[in-house]
Formats: C-alpha cells, sequence, structure tokens
C-alpha cells in the first residue's frame, strides 16, 4: 500500500507557501503581506498496483502549469486496520 498526499488548491481550511511568496492585500487602509496562502491537502490510501496511475490523474486533475499548481507525496503505508471488522491491508482500505 501507498499513502498519497496532494496539496492542491482551496477546499478545506489548509494554508501553506512556496515559490510564490504569499500576496499582499489591505486592511483598515494598510498594507500587509500573506505569507501563507490556501491550498488543499487530499490524502488517500491505495494499493502498490495503482499508486502510479492515481497520482497521473491527481496530477493532470490539478495541472494549470501555474506557479502554486501544487505537490504530492507518496509514502509507504505499514498497515491499515479497519476497527469495526478487524481487517487489515487492502482489504481495510
Amino acid at each position: 500500500m501507498r499513502k498519497l498526499e496532494a496539496i492542491i488548491k482551496p477546499l478545506s481550511e489548509v494554508r501553506g507557501f512556496g515559490r510564490q511568496k504569499g500576496h499582499t492585500e489591505m486592511y483598515r487602509g494598510g498594507e500587509y503581506t500573506v505569507d501563507f496562502l490556501p491550498k488543499m491537502k487530499v490524502e488517500v490510501v491505495v494499493a502498490d498496483a495503482i499508486a502510479d496511475k492515481v497520482v497521473a490523474l491527481i496530477t493532470a486533475a490539478a495541472k494549470t502549469g501555474s506557479i502554486g499548481d501544487g505537490k504530492v507525496f507518496v509514502a509507504p503505508l505499514e498497515e491499515a486496520l479497519r476497527i469495526r471488522t478487524g481487517e487489515r491491508g487492502d482489504n481495510a482500505v
């Protein structure tokens, strides 16, 4: 199994920064820099056999060609356990 994380565009309250260096905003007549930008974090657990395909699908759906498109992280996942049934591994996912 592999754990895939993709940080893309706003959906839930996740913030980060990258090469785009934030942006400036006005508040009560003053200008200030916002260093953290809204992001979307997606975490999925998939079988090793389909991990590359899922990464390709996420990348194709998220790519605009602009700075800030995001990153995908792939990490091994030691174990998955479905609490209700006790199933483990791919059967728990």
